[in-house]
C-alpha cells in the first residue's frame, strides 16, 4: 500500500481513491445529510467552534457548498447509499494548504497544531509540525493544566489533543482551543500566527481571528462553510479516519514537498 517516495499528483489521486480517503468514502449519504440538517437546525455540536448565526439555516444551502468544495452529490433527492469526496478537490486543497505552510516557513511563524481526530490525523499533524520546526518555525507549546468538561487538554508530539481516562479523545468541540488561546492571553504570550487543526480546534481558532487551516470530512460541513465565508483559509476534504493512519503518509509527503518542506 505505501507509495515509495513522494507521489505525483496523479499517483496521489489514485492512492486517495484506493484507500477511500477520497472517492467513494465510507461515510454514507444519509449520515452526511443528517449532519447538514443538524447544523442548519442550529445544533451547536455541529458548528465546530464557529458562530454561524442564522446564515446557514437552509439545509440546501449547506448541501450546495459541500457539493462545490467537497464533491458530494448535489442531488437533494439522493438521500441514501454511497456519497463521494472528489479526490481532485482534495489535492487542490492540499496545494492551497502547502502555500500557506510555505508562507509560515518563510516568515518563521508561530504555529499551533491540534486534532480532534487523533486516531486518524495525529501523525499527519506531527510530521507537518516537525517539518516546520526544521524550517525555523516556533511550534507553540501549550500551557500546562488546561481542561474542559470533556477532559484534559494535552500536547503529544507537538500536537494538542484532548485526553480523557488515559485515552486520546475524539471531539468536535471548540472548547479545548478556547482553553489554549485564553491561557496564552492570560499568560501574556502571543497567539499563534497559524493554527493547523481539524474539527472544533480549527473552527474556534478561525472564529477567534487566528489564521486557521485544516482538514474535514464530508459529514463535518461547518469548516467548509467557514472557508466559503473567509473565516478559515483552507480546508482539505477527506475521510478523517480510514482503515490505517499509514494511508495518510503519501498525502503528507505530497503536502510537505509542495510546501518546500521535504
Amino acid at each position: 500500500m505505501p507509495i515509495p517516495g513522494t507521489p505525483s499528483r496523479a499517483e496521489l489521486v489514485a492512492h486517495l481513491v484506493k484507500t477511500r480517503i477520497a472517492g467513494d468514502v465510507a461515510t454514507p449519504r444519509e449520515n452526511n445529510l443528517s449532519h447538514y440538517r443538524k447544523l442548519a437546525n442550529g445544533e451547536r455540536n455541529w458548528w465546530l467552534g464557529l458562530e454561524l448565526g442564522d446564515r446557514w439555516s437552509d439545509e440546501q444551502d449547506v448541501l450546495a457548498v459541500m457539493a462545490e468544495r467537497v464533491g458530494v452529490s448535489d442531488d437533494p433527492e439522493h438521500r441514501y447509499g454511497q456519497d463521494t469526496i472528489d479526490p481532485e478537490l482534495t489535492v487542490d486543497a492540499l496545494d492551497r494548504l502547502a502555500g500557506r505552510l510555505r508562507k509560515a516557513a518563510e516568515d518563521r511563524q508561530r504555529v499551533l497544531f491540534a486534532t480532534g481526530h487523533p486516531g486518524g490525523l495525529l501523525d499527519v499533524h506531527r510530521a507537518t509540525a516537525a517539518a516546520l520546526r526544521a524550517a525555523g518555525c516556533e511550534i507553540v507549546v501549550i500551557p500546562d493544566g488546561l481542561q474542559t468538561d470533556e477532559g484534559y487538554v494535552m500536547q503529544f508530539a507537538d500536537v494538542a489533543v484532548l485526553e480523557h481516562g488515559a485515552t486520546l479523545w475524539h471531539t468536535h468541540s471548540g472548547e479545548p482551543m478556547r482553553a489554549i488561546l485564553t491561557a496564552l492571553e492570560r499568560e501574556g504570550r502571543p497567539l499563534p500566527d497559524l493554527v493547523v487543526a481539524d474539527h472544533g480546534w480549527a473552527g474556534f481558532a478561525g472564529q477567534h481571528g487566528v489564521d486557521s487551516v485544516g482538514y474535514a470530512d464530508s459529514n463535518d460541513p461547518a469548516l467548509f462553510l467557514a472557508e466559503s465565508e473567509g473565516t478559515l483559509q483552507v480546508v482539505v476534504p477527506l475521510d478523517d479516519h480510514v482503515l490505517s493512519p499509514r494511508h495518510y503518509d503519501p498525502m503528507t509527503a505530497y503536502l510537505l514537498r509542495e510546501a518546500g518542506l521535504a
